[in-house]
């Protein structure tokens, strides 16, 4: 990860926009991990800023909390009915380069995260190639939509294994425990909106 990418995940406080949000709501550690099924230990990395969790965990933690995943990207609550965010204006969060290659498998970027109250969360995904021994599979209350911008992407469930190209789309319930992967030699990019439920 280079300089401006550790700037930008520290400049989002993601870790410390959920310490902040549960003591608020007078909730311990513990009572996340049992509303989530997320560990303590992994919450507490989180919170202080150590790892960088993905998309399947900050929704988990945004129910337990009774709030919306977008308010982690956001900067400060707005009651805008509409947000432009330009080109390269995206929030990105990849994980630190410290953490395991491959753990998540990919990289994300809030497209519309000015306004904090949404039903859907925009992000442009990259993803990453990785062996299908190693995959991790998320699942997550609502549902999921993505299209096919660049690249292979192998969808994994327990339904079904189907590869994408550029132009193919998906929508799935993302209750679903569900893996990806991208094929070939280069990472995929795909569209993809989230609807928390």
């Amino acid at each position: 990860m280079n300089s401006g990418d550790k700037a930008e995940v520290k400049e989002l406080n993601i870790g410390s926009k959920i310490k902040s949000l549960r003591e608020k709501k007078r909730l311990s550690i513990e009572n996340i991990a049992k509303k989530t099924g997320i560990s303590s230990l992994l919450l507490s990395q989180i919170e202080g800023e150590v790892v960088t969790p993905p998309i399947a965990t900050l929704l988990k933690v945004s129910s337990a909390l009774d709030t919306s995943i977008g308010y982690f990207f956001s900067e400060a609550p707005s009651d805008k009915k509409s947000v432009i965010v330009k080109k390269g204006e995206g929030k990105r969060l990849q994980r630190r380069s410290h953490e395991e290659q491959g753990k998540i498998g990919y990289i994300y970027e809030s497209l519309a995260y000015p306004k904090a109250e949404k039903s859907m969360e925009p992000f442009l995904v990259e993803f990453e190639r990785k062996e299908k021994k190693d995959l991790i599979f998320f699942n997550h209350k609502g549902e999921e939509f993505l299209y096919i911008l660049e690249g292979l992407l192998e969808f994994n469930s327990d339904e079904q294994t189907c590869e994408l190209s550029p132009g193919d789309s998906l929508y799935f319930d993302s209750d679903l425990p569900h893996a990806f992967r991208a094929l070939g030699k280069k990472n995929a990019r795909a569209l993809v909106i989230i609807y928390q439920g």
